[in-house]
């Protein structure tokens, strides 16, 4: 019989719909994925600001693992909010057990409005326990500050950011840089090689002036995820993430939800365009 692409998101709910659980199930969807879920918080988000967190008990994110993967079974993980210490302990012994498939970790610390997402505590217990189990990690700008300890300026300083991030024990890192103020967006992507060395690509894409970047972290992480669970490789995998990306900000860009930092489009490959 057929079967589906089956990929699972474990992150933060986001109220508002932009982020989080919801944008990655719709982009599950846009890419013809079978999306399944592991809610490891619950926000009172909006376009403007998080306003309350409220943290799901390890032992149900435990669970809800459990009942996925014994069942359904996962041929790619998007990881995103993991809110802390606990929960990020709880993930990575579900992870263990399911060595093979790959995993795409998004280490959410902030939210576009500013509001912290990951508490300090759950900083180092994502670098020990969640970072060697991924086989790709893709923090921005901000976030890669927060996990080195010092700050980036420029290419230059992206690049040997992810050779750092690599010594974590990920296998690949994907640094994104849209919070430089440049006419093009540019993300390097460095990876390690079964063979010995590492290898460095650079996506680069003009930047499109718009508010409405709510959530393209976790959509990003979640295109790469839906693109390895079809079976290709991680470079083609980051390529077809990074598109599905531009186009969903670009098919976006003119339209108004709410009164802070919209949404992307999701479905802008499927819906007809709306006046």
């Amino acid at each position: 019989m057929a079967t589906y692409a089956r990929a699972l998101t474990i992150a933060g709910s986001d109220s508002g719909g932009g982020a989080g659980i919801q944008a990655d199930l719709k982009t599950f969807s846009a890419l013809r994925c079978y999306g399944m879920s592991v809610i490891t918080a619950i926000t009172a988000q909006n376009t403007r600001e998080v306003t309350a967190v409220h943290p799901v008990p390890a032992e149900t994110v435990s669970a809800q693992l459990d009942a996925v993967l014994t069942d359904i079974g996962v041929d790619a993980i998007k990881i995103g909010m993991l809110h802390n210490a606990e929960t990020v302990v709880a993930v990575a012994q579900a992870l263990a057990s399911t060595p093979a498939t790959p995993v795409v970790v998004d280490p959410v610390m902030v939210a576009k409005s500013g509001d912290r997402l990951l508490s300090e505590a759950a900083v180092d217990s994502l670098r020990r326990h969640i970072f060697p189990l991924a086989d790709l990690i893709t923090p921005n700008l901000p976030e890669a500050e927060a996990l080195l300890g010092r700050k980036l300026r420029g290419r230059d300083d992206m690049e040997a950011a992810a050779a750092d991030l690599l010594a974590l024990g990920t296998k690949a890192v994907l640094v994104k840089g849209g919070h430089l103020q440049d006419d093009h967006v540019s993300d390097v992507l460095v990876h390690a090689l079964d063979a010995g060395g590492v290898v460095t690509r650079w996506f680069d894409y003009p930047r499109i002036v718009t508010q409405n970047t709510h959530g393209t972290g976790c959509t990003l992480s979640s295109a790469i995820a839906a693109s390895l669970a079809h079976g290709s490789t991680l470079e083609d995998a980051v390529a077809t993430g990074r598109e599905y990306v531009q186009n969903a900000i670009e098919a976006g860009a003119t339209y108004r939800l709410g009164h802070g930092h919209g949404p992307v489009h999701h479905f802008h490959s499927v819906w007809p365009e709306q006046k």
